[in-house]
């Protein structure tokens, strides 16, 4: 069978099974006593190895497989969970990461783990894993259970202890196939065939129909209840070829109803899951399943229907929905030209229909950022023990929806300011005692809608930015004069934090320090169109707020004339338009200024910036467009204004890279380009 063709759907579901593991650690760190989160926890282990074997990547398996093992010991209360325990479980899920990663690079998704083996071997053994003492193994380690695989129902629980009173012994018998073995389901029914002569089956661990049909890994458990000894019955079965091990363990019905009972309640309510999926088109299903909040759940969470799509198609459907939009604008104008009212009218129809399909097509492309925020808090939990610091992530809005080629780019810029928050932000529990602060910092992560932007803001609660600490390094760097500096505002200083090789740090650390990191932020954001805005409180805490726009392939746009050339000036950076007199121009130290609602604001002649070549007179009045980045302002000066347009965005090429002012180019409704002005730039 080729298995290149499931590839795709095995790294996707791969990366989801790894990160709900990732997820459900961190809230087992919270709730240890909770075993549920255990199950969830193997659950998802359990899938990844059996997709893992599937598709052959060996070393995949085994790792999952012990990892499984030693989550299989914590549910059954073999083994204590502690803070350690976890830290290595993490490594293993490091490593799996890292092997998914590797295949998704086209590799072989092999990788050394025996270190980690090791260490989760140990664990399972109740061994120490460091230089721990006896008497901390010896906690760490419960009383022994008997390892039991299968759950029961209080009916089989019954039918087992009417068994024993009669005389006969319960076991739990575990049958390992060879890998090799070809025809799985032949083997386990000669293994029934077998434990029926000596015995009652009182349950298969997967039920028969799986084991029938194949859906199983090389491994399943018969419980079985007979007067036979363990000996003999392991003989019998080990009889059968193909077969690699037979474990039989014998409990006494306590042990079975012991660790059954504790986690029953938990799988029960998981179980049902098939049987509502199969029912619900089904109007008399039963009441019961209502009832129970975790079978609903996740019966709506199989009832909606989705399908994945690559998403190099979904960028295909973008460009050719691109070229219709150029070819509706071309259609537009051809309408307005002939003055044609049947025309106009369908013209008019087909806009409304093309802007209900590029809604559709910007949505489907739209992913919620918490694809990117999922990561954060297993980041903040070692960088605060790094740090040796209590802090707690909170997270805000994680289902605010952004274009998939915004969320590509804004992980890294997230990772540098969460870093600074954690580093330089919050402070360590013994300033923060001293200073009458809980021990415990607190670092906030949201995201919202506002207009046709996404604003992502990180707020921490830790000592604030030191104004004069900041402007002090600052003129040592020489990035700002004692001139300047004395005329900056608050909010001017922070940003100079964001300056190339800016840092206020006194040491170099591996967290921080080497002025690297907030500059990639501002240098990434800007190019995506966002800005990147500092507020900051000393003592109290600091605000990084970043705007991005929705989506950067379809823009709303003010076309503008300069000569005979047209420019197109995002609507996103416009505050208005003006006409100025020439005579209220003003200069001021060697610049050309205009007065605007009180504001001292730079005229910038885009004729002179892009030399544009002139062939005819300019009249008594300016046309300009005022635009913003952040608190600072700019009136750029053109001929005349044509009017809102959206337009699709489309780069420049290979060939003209780094165009100062220039960020890409459309192709207007009459076949003309147009430049798309880069506003961020002109007013840095």
């Amino acid at each position: 069978m080729d298995m290149n063709q499931y590839l795709e759907v095995f790294i996707e579901e791969s990366k989801e099974h790894l990160q709900a593991c990732n997820e459900q650690l961190l809230e087992l760190e919270k709730n240890p006593e909770n075993i549920s989160i255990v199950n969830e926890i193997f659950r998802s282990a359990h899938t990844l190895k059996g997709m893992s074997a599937t598709m052959g990547y060996e070393d995949l398996a085994k790792l999952t497989h012990q990892m499984e093992n030693v989550l299989d010991a914590i549910r059954n209360h073999k083994i204590k969970f502690n803070p350690e325990i976890l830290d290595v479980v993490f490594l293993a899920v490091d490593d799996l990461e890292a092997m998914v990663q590797s295949i998704a690079g086209g590799g072989d998704g092999k990788r050394d783990v025996a270190d980690v083996v090791e260490k989760l071997l140990l664990i399972e053994k109740g061994e120490s894993i460091s230089s721990a003492t006896k008497s901390e193994v010896a906690a760490a380690v419960a009383e022994p259970v008997e390892k039991v695989k299968s759950f029961y129902d209080e009916f089989e629980l019954t039918v087992l202890q009417q068994s024993k009173e009669q005389g006969f012994e319960t076991f739990e018998i575990t049958i390992s196939l060879r890998e090799d073995c070809l025809l799985k389901a032949a083997r386990v029914f000669m293994v029934f065939e077998i434990l029926e002569k000596i015995g009652e089956v009182i349950k298969a661990n997967p039920p028969v129909e799986q084991l029938e049909e194949e859906q199983f890994d090389n491994e399943f458990t018969v419980t079985i209840v007979s007067k036979e000894t363990k000996d003999d019955i392991q003989k019998k079965v080990m009889k059968v070829s193909e077969i690699e091990k037979v474990e039989v363990n014998t409990f006494t019905f306590e042990a079975i109803r012991q660790s059954d009972l504790e986690v029953a309640e938990q799988i029960t309510a998981i179980e049902p899951i098939s049987q509502t999926i199969e029912n619900n088109e089904n109007s008399e299903a039963p009441k019961q399943e209502e009832k129970k909040s975790a079978s609903s759940s996740s019966s709506k969470q199989a009832n909606s229907k989705t399908i994945r799509v690559n998403i190099e198609r979904l960028d295909i459907l973008m460009n050719l929905f691109e070229e219709l939009v150029i070819d509706r604008g071309r259609l537009e104008q051809i309408s307005r030209d002939l003055n044609n009212q049947e025309l106009h009218e369908t013209v008019e129809r087909m806009t409304r229909i093309s802007g209900d399909l590029q809604n559709i097509i910007l949505n489907m492309r739209m992913v919620p950022v918490e694809t990117v925020f999922n990561r954060f808090p297993r980041m903040v939990r070692q960088l605060a023990r790094d740090l040796d610091k209590k802090i707690n992530l909170e997270i805000v809005g994680a289902e605010t929806e952004l274009d998939r080629t915004v969320i590509d780019e804004i992980g890294d810029p997230l990772v540098h300011l969460i870093r600074n928050a954690l580093d330089h932000g919050v402070e360590t529990p013994e300033v923060r005692k001293a200073n009458g602060k809980n021990e415990e910092g607190t670092v906030i992560l949201k995201a919202y809608h506002s207009g046709n932007h996404v604003f992502i803001e990180i707020e921490d609660d830790g000592a604030g930015i030191n104004r004069d600490k900041v402007l002090a390094k600052a003129i040592k760097n020489g990035i700002v004069t004692q001139q300047q500096a004395a005329t900056m505002s608050d909010k001017q200083v922070y940003e100079l934090i964001l300056a190339s090789g800016f840092s206020t740090a006194e040491k170099i650390s591996d967290v921080s320090g080497r002025g690297v990191g907030l500059d990639v932020v501002k240098s990434t954001i800007e190019s995506l169109g966002g800005t990147v805005s500092i507020d900051s409180t000393l003592g109290k805490g600091s605000i990084f707020s970043i705007q991005l726009p929705l989506t950067l392939s379809i823009i709303s746009v003010m076309l503008t004339e300069i000569q005979r050339e047209k420019f197109a000036i995002p609507l996103s950076s416009i505050i208005e338009t003006a006409i100025v007199k020439k005579s209220e121009v003003l200069n001021a130290h060697n610049q050309r200024v205009i007065d605007f609602r009180g504001k001292v604001v730079p005229l910038l002649f885009l004729k002179e910036i892009f030399e544009v070549p002139v062939f005819n007179e300019e009249d008594e009045f300016y046309s300009v467009v005022i635009v913003r980045k952040g608190d600072k302002m700019a009136a750029l000066v053109v001929d005349s204004f044509i009017g809102q347009q959206e337009v699709v965005l489309k780069s420049l090429g290979n060939y003209l890279t780094n165009v100062f002012a220039i960020s890409g180019a459309t192709i207007l409704g009459d076949g003309q380009v147009a430049l798309i002005v880069d506003c961020n730039s002109l007013i840095k």
